[in-house]
């Protein structure tokens, strides 16, 4: 049995899960969330919790078994609580800021880089330009769109400068000097 895909999901107060053929669709205080999952994986709702079943014991029952728990799960709580990623950026000039709701960086290239918000992602700037919060209720495209900023000017190794995610250590090497 898949370690992740035994665990029912508890289902908090003011999230509704309604499933229309292949098709779950959970409701929550944030919004909304739909995802398409295998027709062999069965779910069960019942006292507020869902759990989710596999038919036989063959590998690809079981790998769709803890995925398509860790889905279902991450939709129920980006519906009721939100996800965000915190990145941070070093460097002598680098910046960002908000122009309406764009994120507009300056990360000493000529030209600003500038993200439109996609739809229920947000940004905000805090620190004196110093960390960016992305937050939204899809963990996927709140992951995806902090993964494509940090990679504007991902950090070096040797001064550290760059875009980087808050906790992220980054390697760091000595100069041409060898300097400690």
């Amino acid at each position: 049995m898949s370690r992740i895909g035994k665990q029912p999901i508890t289902i908090p107060k003011g999230v509704t899960i309604e499933k229309q053929g292949l098709t779950v669709m959970v409701k929550g205080s944030k919004g909304q969330l739909t995802q398409k999952i295998h027709p062999d994986m069965v779910l069960e709702q019942e006292n507020g919790t869902l759990t989710v079943k596999r038919p036989t014991d063959s590998r690809e029952h079981r790998s769709l078994h803890g995925l398509t728990r860790a889905l279902l799960h991450n939709m129920v709580v980006g519906v009721s609580e939100g996800f965000k990623v915190i990145l941070e950026i070093e460097g002598v000039g680098y910046r960002a800021e908000m122009s309406s709701k764009d994120l507009v960086l300056n990360l000493g290239y000529s030209h600003p880089i500038t993200f439109p918000p996609p739809q229920d992602i947000s940004f905000e700037v805090e620190d004196r330009g110093k960390k960016i919060i992305i937050s939204g209720i899809d963990k996927q495209a709140v992951g995806q769109l902090a993964a494509v900023i940090r990679k504007q000017r991902p950090p070096e190794p040797y001064k550290g400068k760059g875009v980087k995610y808050q906790g992220e250590h980054i390697r760091r090497k000595a100069g041409k000097a060898g300097k400690v």
